[in-house]
């Protein structure tokens, strides 16, 4: 799989740096700077001076020490940390690789149509150009997750027991991963798994040093509490479902679709006990309802 091949070529690169630092002290010499190491130029000052060629040789130890410069830049560059960006699409497919097994994303399954159903979701209410991966998992122990990818990708998960157990459509599908998105969008996942370190060493440099792995060891440890443990909070939740509410206003079809299938889920999850956990990491479909329903006219 192409997630799998990316992974560990990112991370075979990133742990190579950490054997080879030692080696990058000593920076080649340049050919040209080779060349006007073995001319004593002093001794032929007058010859060149005479000949027009003291200035060319001046231009070319300007040239060298230019070379020179962006040589060492390039040396010292291949030290560097990836940036925050780069680190979280690296960390996210680092841990979809790792939990592979109990995933089980990686099996044959029909084309569900799923992408397209939610690619024209989104730019139906405005949202064009948005990156994103559908990644269906073969377990129900992990409903849905969603995370940052590559490049302002974003990484969807969605587990086909589940979706088959409530014989969702695909708009009702759509509209699921929709809320992801919008919590992706508000940067909860970040805010709950980014360490310190993560911000202190991203784009850094480690020349002379041993890369700290313990970054990428701690941000796994946090992807793993948040998505199979601690999940959103109440507040943020009501934020998501707020937003969802005003978007999908715009089209009643939509707005209807979401209130059914909040009321699918609320129904669903109160007779399911294989599915228990569910509302410890996406709180109550239930208050949901409460919180996008009509206000009750006052006779």
């Amino acid at each position: 799989m192409i997630i799998m091949f990316r992974a560990k070529l990112a991370f075979t690169s990133f742990l190579l740096l950490s054997f080879t630092y030692g080696h990058c002290q000593t920076v080649p010499k340049l050919q040209d700077e080779k060349e006007l190491e073995v001319v004593d130029f002093k001794s032929i000052k007058k010859v060149l001076q005479q000949d027009g060629l003291s200035q060319a040789a001046q231009q070319k130890k300007k040239q060298v020490a230019v070379l020179k410069k962006e040589q060492v830049n390039l040396e010292q560059g291949r030290f560097n940390y990836p940036s925050e960006a780069e680190i979280w699409g690296f960390v996210s497919e680092y841990w979809l690789v790792k939990n592979a097994q109990i995933l089980g994303w990686d099996f044959e399954k029909p084309d569900y149509g799923i992408e397209d159903s939610f690619k024209k979701t989104l730019e139906g209410m405005g949202f064009y150009q948005k990156k994103f991966k559908i990644l269906l998992v073969n377990t129900p122990s992990l409903v849905r997750a969603s995370m940052p990818g590559n490049e302002g990708e974003m990484i969807l998960l969605l587990s086909v027991p589940f979706i088959r157990s409530l014989d969702l459509s695909k708009l009702e599908i759509s509209i699921l991963l929709l809320e992801d998105y919008f919590r992706l969008e508000a940067g909860y996942f970040k805010k709950s798994v980014g360490t310190e370190k993560l911000k202190k060493l991203a784009g850094t440099n480690f020349t002379g040093s041993k890369p700290d792995l313990s970054m990428i060891q701690e941000l796994l440890k946090n992807y793993d509490n948040q998505i199979n443990k601690k999940g959103y909070s109440f507040q943020q939740q009501f934020e998501v479902t707020k937003k969802m509410d005003a978007f999908l206003k715009a089209s009643p079809e939509l707005w209807n679709a979401y209130f059914r299938l909040l009321q699918k889920l609320q129904s669903f999850l109160k007779t399911n006990v294989q599915y228990k956990d569910y509302i410890k990491l996406y709180p109550s479909p239930e208050m949901q309802l409460k919180w996008i329903s009509p206000d009750e006219k006052v006779l």
